[in-house]
């Protein structure tokens, strides 16, 4: 809302401060500035606020405002006097406000940093969380206009009001004069009013999903009056799921003497069910979505599932539409999935919810599954079916123009029904919040990712977000880092989610190989090697084995202490005719559960070549049984006729590996303890049961390194000197910043950098020979000579850098040579610079994307980072794990630990380094990118031997600003 002319115009409308929000039971809200023009609204919420709630604001009766009231309280300069309303469907459901005061109390202006606040919440709406997330707006405002402080003055009674200011988690000071309670917030944001304003929002943005996921009552709004169509799909999908609410069929066509279809009541609008409507599946033209959702605000309903096409997937008139869709949905309190959706499903036998045009509703599991298309959202249902996987939820979001991914993974964080998260993925409309919730929800069940459109970096259709700039391959590594599984097919993104559903996670990476293939077992040995898991040789059982061999060996690898995992591999017996036999794999089935079911905790898989019946028979889990574990494994046993199953021929195993290895689980089950034995994944391919279990076994490493964060080592405060950088900063970037940034001078990068414990080696200008000889002389002999034009910098293959120059001839005649071969001074730009201990080249480079935030990264200079992309990436801020694990993860990595008999070079300097650029980097919003090229690691320290610094106005931290929802 825009103010209207009498509005001082010293202050423009902040229309950044408007904000739709999530409240606690899930619905949404608006929040705004107030203007002159809401009188009447100001007026009319007053109204309907109890005359208790009128004398806890004010400390005596106060029946009504006066218009001295309502002036004053419309009337506001947006500086030192700010008011802000929260809105559903236009009308005020609260307000606070805050006045600038001084030392004294009485109203103030800058450099005054106090301010008195007041809220008022309708009685009709307090206990939606409505106050807490205004204090989290009105500090925000506060803060970018200079205040530190807000005092309050509370009633001793209003007990609500003391608790808002009390849970917010701010510092605060809090004593009772004259018959008030006197509170005092420092508005800086603390690690615990973080903590408190995350939790808050998982919370509301769960509620607000669930809401849609478990509603007592469905309309669908386009039931057609004739069979076929989209909404009367949905309905007869709704009603074959067994819908345990109530259902509704709303069209304007129907006949006014029309009572039912399909055995459900039929009405025109809302309005005629005289009950409230929890869902409403709008599957009606995108012109006729308007009055469908004003229908649908008006009587209460609480979200949309929005059918209908026509949107953001249509261009630019679509687009705007999607946009009003939205604004108009959240103006009624209401949040959509879709448009353009496929619909949602929810298993729970409480609710059996089929809201989508699915015809059948999957089998009951622990799945939980998010697609952006329709199409990948049909094919994913098929296959998960045919492999006899089940979902707790399944969501098809369509163009996700309100809720989105983000929303699921906050509803599936504590979701009891869903052990995995599935999502498929064709943008990250808020990467840095991804990575957040993903990073929480992987801490307690796994989180696997495919994301389409990876070269063409889309943008949500509709969505008006940062675009993120980062390759592909950056966003992967940031995910690992999340502890997300990201797989780059539907088809891999099934192999793992079936895995990970139903198998306990690996100790580690030792897998036992087992089958009736020697051809196929190598197969999986070699796969194995490839994904970097530690096999053990394949045991051979023949093809002559039964299923009690299978059953005996299986039961035997998984009592072995040496063994994590096992892969068994089966093909079809051969018959005494020497035909192949498909065989009974009911049987194969049992016998291999039956094992699973009475040996230790560890991860099954089946790889299988035409053997009928058996992918279908592992699908099925079994009961809950004791789990016995053997004291000792048990020797093979073996068949009349044959031997007992023997190794098959194959290279010996890697030796062992930490990262393969992995301490052992700590949530393992006791033994003897009861646990249910679920499906065994049944895999058409080595190499995929390959990967996922490779997957899994990667997950389960990065939980157990999870469970004890790293943390950012105290020494360094001891040597940093964030004010100096501050001041510096301030200084360097002036009192009107160009929006553009200025990239630093040298000196000005090495003075920046020094504040931060980071010594860059001195580098002295060299126009003429007679200024490189005087240059030399003041660094000292040995020296280096070096160009710094554009297009020779860090290329020494092209003859730009002469090395080791160890006296006043040598120079010169290098400086001769450098002019003579690549071209005069001037073009050159040569510098001298002492010589550093010989090492390895690094590269080490912060930069902040506007969508992700800022990104550390680390890889070996020149080739092996630029040519072959080997660079290893960590979100800022860095930890001391996240620093170790960023030098060991790229591929060139051995070069650093002594490769071929070279001397190890001192890794810990650099992690430390790497922690210093994190920490000025996270401190300093303004330094938006930092490139430290080469640092040569040696035996002991190492050198920065060049550095390039770009300051710009900080931008917008969303992650770290009040809650909010997306705008469009």
């Amino acid at each position: 809302m825009q103010p209207s002319p009498e509005q001082s115009p010293h202050h423009a409308y902040p229309d950044h401060w408007e904000a739709d929000v999530v409240l606690r039971d899930g619905g949404t809200a608006r929040i705004r500035p107030i203007t002159t023009d809401d009188a009447d609204r100001l007026v009319s919420f007053y109204e309907q606020v109890s005359d208790e709630s009128k004398y806890y604001r004010f400390f005596a009766p106060y029946p009504r405002l006066s218009a001295k009231d309502v002036h004053r309280f419309t009337h506001h300069d947006y500086v030192d006097r700010v008011g802000l309303a929260v809105t559903v469907g236009g009308e005020f459901i609260a307000t606070v406000r805050f006045d600038r005061i001084n030392a004294q109390g009485r109203p103030a202006s800058a450099p005054a940093d106090e301010a008195e606040v007041a809220f008022l919440v309708q009685d009709a709406h307090q206990g939606r969380g409505v106050a807490s997330t205004l204090l989290e707006h009105i500090a925000a405002v506060a803060r970018e206009r200079g205040i530190r402080r807000f005092a309050a003055e509370v009633l001793p009674a209003n007990n609500k009001m003391i608790k808002v200011f009390r849970d917010a988690g701010y510092t605060q000071q809090r004593s009772f004069e004259d018959g008030s309670v006197h509170l005092t917030l420092d508005l800086e944001p603390t690690a615990e009013s973080l903590a408190v304003q995350r939790a808050r929002e998982q919370r509301a943005e769960a509620r607000s999903v669930q809401r849609l996921l478990a509603p007592g009552s469905v309309a669908v709004i386009g039931a057609g009056r004739t069979p076929g169509g989209v909404g009367r799909t949905v309905l007869r999908n709704l009603l074959g799921a067994g819908f345990t609410g109530r259902t509704y069929a709303v069209n304007s066509a129907f006949a006014a003497d029309q009572a039912t279809i399909d055995g459900v009541p039929a009405h025109r609008s809302l309005g005629e069910i005289g009950e409230p409507v929890d869902l409403a599946v709008v599957a009606v033209p995108a012109d006729r979505v308007p009055e469908a959702v004003a229908d649908c605000g008006e009587h209460g309903v609480q979200g949309l599932v929005v059918l209908s096409a026509g949107y953001a997937e249509w261009g630019a008139e679509g687009r705007e539409r999607q946009r009003e869709l939205v604004r108009q949905a959240r103006s009624y309190g209401m949040r959509i999935i879709g448009p353009n959706a496929f619909g949602i499903i929810n298993n729970s036998e409480a609710v059996r919810l089929n809201a989508s045009l699915a015809p059948e509703r999957p089998a009951s599991g622990r799945i939980g599954l998010f697609t952006q298309s329709g199409a990948i959202g049909i094919a994913l249902l098929s296959g998960l079916y045919r492999r006899g996987a089940g979902l707790s939820t399944f969501i098809s979001a369509g163009n996700r123009a309100d809720i989105s991914g983000n929303d699921f993974l906050q509803y599936w964080y504590e979701d009891p029904d869903t052990d995995v998260a599935l999502l498929y993925l064709e943008s990250l409309g808020n990467p840095r919040k991804f990575t957040r919730l993903a990073r929480r929800t992987a801490a307690v069940k796994p989180v696997v990712v495919v994301k389409g459109a990876r070269h063409s970096g889309s943008t949500p259709p509709g969505h008006a977000v940062p675009v993120s700039r980062i390759p592909d391959a950056t966003v992967s590594a940031l995910m690992r880092q999340a502890g997300v599984i990201r797989v780059d097919t539907v088809t891999e993104m099934v192999d793992a989610g079936l895995l990970l559903a139903d198998q306990p996670l690996p100790a580690g990476g030792r897998v036992a190989i087992l089958g009736n293939s020697e051809s196929l077992g190598l197969l999986t040995y070699d796969a194995c090697l490839a994904e970097g898991l530690r096999p053990r040789p394949p045991v051979d059982l023949t093809t002559a084995a039964t299923p009690q061999d299978f059953r005996d060996a299986l039961a035997e690898a998984l009592a072995d202490d040496g063994c994590d995992a096992v892969v068994v591999t089966a093909i079809p017996w051969v018959g005494e005719n020497g035909e192949a036999e498909t065989g009974d794999g009911e049987v194969l089935a049992t016998a291999l559960h039956a094992a699973a079911a009475t040996g230790p905790a560890k991860p099954v898989a089946v790889v299988h070549v035409e053997i009928g019946g058996l992918a279908e028979a592992l699908a099925a889990a079994t009961s809950t049984v004791a789990q016995q574990r053997p004291a000792t494994a048990s020797p093979a046993i073996g068949v009349p006729g044959r031997p007992a199953g023997r190794p098959a021929t194959a290279p010996a195993a890697p030796a062992p590996d930490k990262a393969a290895d992995g301490d052992k689980a700590a949530d393992d089950p006791a033994p003897d303890a009861p646990r249910t034995v679920g499906r065994i994944p049944a895999y058409p391919a080595a190499e995929r049961a390959v990967r996922a279990l490779a997957e899994a076994v990667r997950y389960a490493q990065w939980r157990r390194q999870a469970a004890v964060p790293g943390k950012v080592p105290e020494f360094l405060d001891d040597t940093i000197d964030e004010p100096a950088a501050a001041a510096l900063i301030d200084t360097l970037l002036g009192r009107d910043p160009d929006p553009r940034g200025r990239p630093l001078e040298h000196d000005e990068a090495r003075e920046l950098l020094a504040c931060y414990g980071i010594t860059v080696r001195p580098t002295l200008p060299a126009p003429g020979p007679e200024e490189a000889v005087a240059a030399a002389a003041r660094l000292g002999y040995p020296v280096a000579l070096k160009t710094t034009a554009p297009h020779l910098r860090h290329r020494a293959d092209l003859g730009g850098v002469r090395l080791d120059l160890d006296g006043e001839a040598a120079l010169r005649r290098a400086y001769g040579e450098l002019t003579e071969l690549l071209g005069k001074p001037a073009e050159l730009r040569p510098v001298v610079q002492s010589m550093a201990p010989r090492g390895v080249d690094t590269v080490v480079r912060a930069t902040i994307d506007p969508a992700a935030g800022a990104v550390l990264s680390f890889g070996l200079a020149g080739a092996p980072s630029e040519l072959l992309g080997d660079t290893a990436h960590r979100l800022v801020p860095a930890t001391d794990r996240d620093a170790a694990e960023l030098i060991r993860s790229i591929r060139a990595a051995p070069v650093l630990f002594g490769w071929r008999g070279s001397a190890p070079v001192d890794t810990a300097a650099l992690e430390e380094l790497l922690l210093r650029v994190s920490r000025l980097v996270d401190d300093h919003p303004e330094v938006v990118s930092i490139a430290l090229e080469p640092v040569v690691v040696a035996t002991h320290g190492l050198t920065v031997l060049g550095a390039s610094v770009r300051l710009s106005p900080p931008p917008a931290r969303t992650d770290l600003g009040p809650r909010r929802l997306s705008n469009y």
